[in-house]
């Protein structure tokens, strides 16, 4: 760890733009299809030390759709555009486990993290929306404890693919004339339940072994998964003002870890947040009111629909408290809808105040900087987070990096220069051993 050792606050960065609050005067109309808004946010994220910048994806869409959805830019592409813009920043994309190819998936990824120089991250999904099955060649979507079943699988093979040539197989000597030495790869051969993989990938390892794992599970099967096969997890944050439910989250989590004989200090915990940083809080607050005016209504029940399966809520009247509507949303996004369907009943919220949490949450991020960054502090102090992935325009997002980071930074919560030039050794996580390379070792020694 950086600062002699002291636990430091972590930093990532949404990267798309767009969205509903695409019509505010310093909202680029295009952030979702922009490569240069793109880059912008990683160029911010860069300035600020962050730790990461983050693409979320999904493959399906209907003229119901919302709009960042209707037509955006897939991870790997833009990814690899905003690898050459940045040095440090980490490069962490969406990539399901349920819908596509373990090798296909390895190679690409592995192929950022050498275009990046160790910088990639993949963000392990199992896929909630039924239409991204019928995408790809499916009836129906696999049901919720089948597809972290396939999700355990796929990872496993992913790993075992980017295993397959050990760190230093590649001398390239001119001298000698060596190039490769094909005693250190390795063919996976895997057969299991879904996959039948015989490998060996087609690239070498980069300098931080292999990319970082991120999931973002909350159910109780996500949280397990992550506990297993993640270095970080999105974790769940709709309650941004409750520690005691982030702590207790938290524990669960790391104790999970635990039973499976991984250091917890090694699997970092990352809710989202979007921070509105202002002179005084009746500003930060006039900000974040303004930019409701600019969401539809229509628009905001449409993005409520995603976390059910695109369930017509349309049919109810706006301003009405919602009726009981029993485990809708069980086979999609499971934990988000959950939540929102418990605090629509405990609030007794009408559709469109429940629409507007879901498009633009308030949260509890909202004031002047030095309450954010007291907020943030508590949080990560009382090990309820490791740290942030933050959201917003451009501006409010500078905002947080010219105004917030630098308290934190005074702190010493917060580095001032990047430890590494890695993704992995920035979030302090440990080189990931070629497992084949190990017993090599351990051969030797016996």
């Amino acid at each position: 760890m950086a600062n002699g050792g002291k636990r430091q606050i972590r930093f990532g960065i949404f990267l798309q733009g767009g969205g509903g609050h695409w019509r505010e005067p310093d909202v680029r109309a295009d952030g979702a299809v922009s490569i240069e808004a793109y880059q912008e946010y990683a160029r911010i994220g860069e300035a600020g030390k962050f730790d990461f910048g983050f693409i979320a994806d999904s493959a399906y869409i209907t003229k119901d759709s919302t709009i960042p959805f209707l037509s955006r830019l897939e991870p790997m592409t833009a990814l690899a555009a905003v690898s050459a813009v940045t040095k440090r920043l980490g490069l962490v994309g969406t990539f399901t486990t349920s819908y596509s190819e373990p090798f296909t998936t390895a190679r690409q990824l592995a192929s950022l993290d050498i275009i990046s120089d160790g910088r990639a991250g993949w963000n392990a999904v199992t896929s909630a929306l039924e239409g991204v099955a019928r995408n790809h060649g499916h009836d129906k979507l696999h049901d919720h404890a089948l597809r972290y079943r396939i999700a355990a699988e796929y990872i496993e093979v992913v790993k075992g693919l980017w295993n397959s040539w050990e760190d230093d197989a590649f001398p390239r000597d001119k001298e000698t004339g060596e190039y490769v030495d094909l005693d250190k790869l390795h063919t996976l051969n895997h057969v299991g339940e879904f996959f039948k993989v015989q490998g060996p990938l087609n690239l070498e390892r980069s300098k931080q072994g292999h990319p970082v794992i991120f999931q973002a599970g909350a159910s109780e099967t996500g949280r397990d998964l992550a506990a297993r096969y993640a270095d970080a997890v999105f974790s769940s944050f709709e309650e941004s003002g409750n520690l005691a439910k982030a702590q207790a989250q938290y524990k669960d989590i790391k104790d999970r870890a635990v039973a499976y004989g991984r250091n917890p200090d090694e699997l970092l915990l990352f809710p989202s947040i979007q921070p509105i940083v202002a002179a005084t809080h009746e500003e930060a607050n006039r900000l974040y009111e303004e930019g409701n005016r600019f969401i539809d209504p229509a628009y905001a029940v449409k993005y409520l629909s995603r976390y059910f399966s695109f369930f017509d809520f349309s049919q109810f009247p706006l301003d009405e408290p919602l009726p009981e509507l029993g485990d809708i949303g069980k086979d999609s996004f499971r934990s988000t809808a959950e939540y929102y369907l418990r605090i629509a009943k405990e609030e007794n919220l009408t559709l469109r105040q429940l629409a507007l949490r879901a498009t633009n949450p308030r949260g509890d991020f909202v004031g002047t900087p030095e309450f954010v960054a007291d907020k943030i502090a508590r949080f990560f102090e009382e090990r309820a987070v490791d740290g942030f992935i933050l959201g917003g325009s451009h501006a409010n997002l500078r905002n947080f990096v010219d105004q917030v980071v630098p308290l934190l930074q005074a702190r010493g919560l917060f580095r001032t220069e990047y430890e590494s030039d890695t993704l992995r050794g920035n979030l302090g996580i440990s080189f990931p051993e070629n497992r084949y390379a190990l017993e090599r070792r351990q051969a030797v020694v016996q």
